[in-house]
């Protein structure tokens, strides 16, 4: 890319709409007084490699992926990082000087700083996590919470048979629990995390009793649409320490935006603010 081009990035999802991405990214552009564009962009899928092939001609740097496409673009790219292939799916895509694609996955990073910035004394060691869901999101916590050196990971979730997978893929460290045990599970955990959409905005309630939490646990919740969730007001109720999910999609972007850009944007309460714009 010459010099003089405007440097363009991107969320590609479908839908696409909701994204909270280019207000995020383009608040960052602004601030760093950086003369370039972020945009959302409603791709299908089986126009997604062409596309991807494409955008490096028109200037663009790099772009983010979302859902449908978070595991497809690792069939399309050329070079892929260790922790996008463990987690099985690609959030950011990098486009190389030399015409390559380089797919990396930050939503691990994104979630451990979200909860070091908000939540500075959670000790990760302190004792077992509890997670429900076993999609692309939980995959990516997984990830993150035992690298980061959690000794026991439960995972119920809604279909056993995709937690079973998870225990197979990532090891000893994961134990299975039905879902109609997941209230139980947090009897034992230092960290809960709801990685599924229950409690979302349009989306029906979690329904997990949630007696068994008890004061000082750290609770977080990867929805942030609304952003105190039920289980995120009961568990302060309880005592206990929450973290809203918000946090997670801005610090996910951050090593993205470094890529693109050439700055390391900081997470901060403009940043919280632009984001809920």
């Amino acid at each position: 890319m010459s010099e003089n081009r405007i440097p363009l990035a991107a969320v590609i999802g479908s839908p696409v709409a909701h994204s909270k991405s280019p207000q995020i990214h383009s608040h960052w552009l602004k601030t760093h007084g950086i003369p370039g564009y972020y945009i959302p962009m409603d791709v299908a899928p089986d126009d997604l490699e062409h596309v991807l092939r494409t955008l490096p001609k028109m200037g663009f740097v790099g772009v983010n992926i979302t859902v449908p496409h978070k595991e497809k673009v690792l069939e399309i790219a050329d070079l892929i990082t260790d922790r996008a292939t463990l987690i099985g799916a690609a959030n950011t895509l990098i486009f190389r000087k030399d015409g390559k694609i380089h797919a990396d996955n930050t939503d691990g990073v994104g979630f451990i700083q979200n909860l070091r910035q908000n939540a500075p004394n959670w000790n990760p060691k302190a004792g077992p996590a509890a997670l429900l869901g076993a999609g692309g999101a939980a995959r990516a916590v997984i990830s993150a919470l035992l690298e980061v050196g959690v000794p026991e990971i439960m995972i119920a979730n809604r279909t056993r048979v995709r937690a079973d997978a998870l225990k197979t893929e990532f090891g000893k460290r994961i134990v299975v629990v039905d879902w109609v045990q997941a209230g139980n599970m947090m009897e034992d955990a230092a960290t809960v995390v709801n990685t599924t959409s229950l409690g979302m905005m349009g989306k029906p309630p979690l329904r997990v009793p949630l007696d068994g939490l008890h004061k000082g646990t750290l609770v977080t919740d990867l929805v942030y649409a609304p952003l105190k969730t039920r289980l995120l007001a009961e568990a302060e109720e309880m005592g206990c320490q929450t973290v809203d999910g918000l946090g997670m999609l801005l610090h996910q972007a951050v090593p993205a935006f470094e890529r693109w850009f050439g700055v390391r944007p900081q997470v901060d309460s403009a940043t919280r603010a632009a984001a809920l714009r």
